[in-house]
């Protein structure tokens, strides 16, 4: 019978409602004089149903003009009742006027008792059917506990309830003052008495819904709910829904910078801004990870012109369609200049430079990807040193006064090819900073960032919803990790701090176990882990051997002696450095082996400069000139590298 009702036309529907409204404004009527008379079979007289027809025939049409038919009633909210409470005024003085007019008897309390007994039984029909309507719905949703009781958490209450997907039934609060109270209509516990409120509501699945002022300790909080073995999930951060990025309903999962357990970085705004307010400023590699974020870093100190130079068209778009959007909504007047071009493009990004004036470039593109710049080690060295070289002179040709290059711990006495195209790099910036004197370089060095384009995170997560196994290459690496965010704003403030030719290094906390970090994905997202104790798990880690040129354990510094600087978050490292001449005759080699597609040649090139290169391997580029100009098709299934002749 209900789907017959619900499957109606809306016209139907419509004519049911004002049929039904009509019997009990009249059934509130009769009531209303019977109470206030103290008769149970009270009829009325002649004036006092005229009264009362011409009443209710008002009401319908202040109801209706008031737009209470036009409610969908399995979604009636606030508004809805306010109508009918206006109706229900209306109707009760009309009811006072009429009684006037026609000289019918109508005692003064009876126009109260009728407004009261009008609006529960208008309103109480419409919410008994949306219950009605909706329970069924309701019950069929995945139940979830919202973690917080802040405005956030009220906003993503709001919002879900009105979705098909969840239903929240309770808030975890952190004040203990809150526990056992209720807030909309759900009881609010406190995080100490979590495990039995997930129990007891049968949650199944957790929302993360924190203000950004929240001062909560999110490792513990993390690790507390990795213990319950439910799905955790997280909601857009504020500064995601101003830009337009996201809705607070948008359901994602946790993030798992929230492992890092850090208190946030704080920056020495006057400084920054000094070295960013009205320049314009140059960001290459401006649609990856660290450039996009250096970006929206950037935008926030107003600078005169931002010039993002990348070399991916659907990343450039992306990247200057957000900055835009930021840029509307909290009304940020920045020129954003989309520039497509190649890092090796010297003469173009020169032009660009002087055209635009630019006076600090951050020089974040490079390929990073360590096997992949292993098995195509030429294209690695030209983009990462050459690349560098190039966007250098130009900035030196145009009178650029700060140049920041964004290097990795990688660097540091390398074993891949990557790493040690990086520290080349380094070693060219350090001998122009000592060639000239007008352009400042310095170089930021640190580790890896969770949630860039060569983290294992988004990795794992694919291999977690896929039904595994997670690979990771050995049960003992580990790996230093920082947000993007935190990375892109200690990169500003280090750049503000160059002199020249310096070293900066981050403090990137603890180290972290990369099986350990997998374990807690795997519990976050509500899995078990498949082992031989427990082989009925759900995802199992399998350990696949380190890949080529992978270190079980990377490095900061090359030295030991690094000098503390301003920041208690940088270190400027002491560390060798080449005259302009070695340079120049070192990248002179380094082109004609690249040139003569000699492998082995650039191998040994790295290495003989003060690099510290220690490859680990030979040649493991996919295609490759050996010593007699025979050309090799290498094969690199499962990290293992085989030759065969092309």
């Amino acid at each position: 019978m209900l789907d017959a009702f619900l499957e109606l036309p809306r016209f139907q529907k419509r004519l049911i409602s004002v049929v039904s409204d009509a019997l009990f404004l009249f059934l509130a009527l009769w009531a209303a004089f019977a109470l206030r008379l103290e008769e149970p079979a009270w009829v009325p007289e002649a004036r006092q149903i005229v009264a009362s027809a011409i009443t209710v025939g008002l009401t319908i049409g202040f109801f209706i003009k008031l737009g209470l038919y036009r409610a969908v009633i399995r979604y009636l909210g606030d508004e809805a009742l306010l109508t009918i409470i206006y109706g229900v005024v209306l109707s009760s003085v009309t009811l006072i006027v009429l009684g006037y007019s026609l000289q019918a008897f109508v005692p003064r309390s009876v126009p109260v008792i009728y407004g009261s007994l009008a609006f529960l039984f208008v309103g109480g029909t419409r919410l008994g059917v949306r219950f009605i309507v909706n329970h069924p719905l309701q019950k069929a949703k995945e139940r979830v506990a919202i973690v917080g009781a802040g405005e956030t958490a009220m906003q993503l209450a709001s919002a879900i309830t009105q979705g098909i997907e969840y239903r929240p039934v309770v808030f975890i609060a952190f004040e203990e003052s809150h526990h056992k109270t209720l807030v909309k209509g759900l009881p609010v516990v406190s995080l100490d008495h979590i495990e039995k409120a997930v129990s007891r509501h049968r949650a199944e699945r957790i929302l993360l819904a924190l203000d950004e002022d929240s001062r909560v300790d999110r490792r513990s909080l993390v690790k507390r709910l990795e213990r319950l073995s439910i799905p955790v999930q997280t909601v857009p951060s504020l500064k995601e829904l101003v830009a337009g990025q996201a809705r607070i309903n948008d359901i994602r999962d946790l993030e798992i910078e929230d492992l890092l357990g850090r208190d946030p970085v704080t920056l020495d705004f006057k400084s920054v801004s000094q070295s960013l307010f009205e320049k314009a400023v140059m960001v290459t590699g401006a649609g990856g990870s660290i450039g996009s974020e250096l970006c929206r870093q950037i935008l926030q100190h107003k600078p005169k012109v931002l010039v993002l130079l990348e070399q991916s068209e659907f990343s450039l778009y992306a990247i200057e369609r957000e900055l835009n959007s930021i840029s509307r909504v909290e009304s940020i007047d920045v020129r954003i200049v989309p520039l497509l071009a190649n890092a090796m493009s010297r003469k173009r990004v020169e032009l660009a430079m002087r055209s635009l004036r630019i006076e600090t470039v951050y020089h974040a593109a490079a390929y990073k990807h360590v096997p992949l710049v292993e098995h195509n080690m030429l294209e690695g060295v030209h983009n990462n040193v050459f690349g560098t070289l190039h966007v250098a002179e130009a900035a030196i040709a145009a009178g650029v006064e700060r140049f920041v290059f964004i290097s990795t711990d990688k660097a540091v006495r390398p074993t891949n090819v990557m790493g040690a195209s990086k520290r080349m790099a380094e070693l060219v910036l350090q001998g122009l900073a000592q060639r000239q004197s007008d352009t400042v370089f310095s170089m930021v060095r640190f580790g890896n960032v969770l949630g860039s384009s060569g983290s294992v995170v988004p990795l794992f997560r694919d291999q977690i919803r896929d039904g595994g196994p997670v690979t990771v290459t050995h049960p003992d690496i580990i790996r230093y990790f920082m947000t993007i965010s935190e990375a892109s704003q200690l990169v500003l403030q280090a750049g503000s701090m160059g002199k020249g030719g310096e070293v900066f290094v981050l403090d990137m906390g603890e180290p972290v176990r990369i099986a350990e970090l997998a374990r807690k994905m795997i519990h976050l997202m509500g899995l078990t882990e498949k082992t031989d104790d427990r082989p009925g798990g759900d995802i199992e880690i399998v350990f696949t051997g380190l890949r080529p040129g992978e270190k079980l354990y990377e490095e900061l510094l090359i030295g030991d002696d690094p000098r503390g600087t301003d920041h208690p978050r940088i270190m400027m490292a002491r560390e060798l450095s080449m005259p302009w001449k070695e340079v120049e005759q070192v990248l002179n080699n380094l082109m004609r082996a690249s040139h003569d597609f000699d492998c082995n040649e650039v191998l040994s090139i790295l290495q003989q400069a003060p690099t510290g290169f220690t490859p680990d391997n030979g040649v493991a580029d996919l295609l490759w000139f050996d010593g007699k100009g025979r050309l090799s098709v290498v094969s690199s299934e499962a990290g293992k590298v085989r030759r065969f002749p092309a």
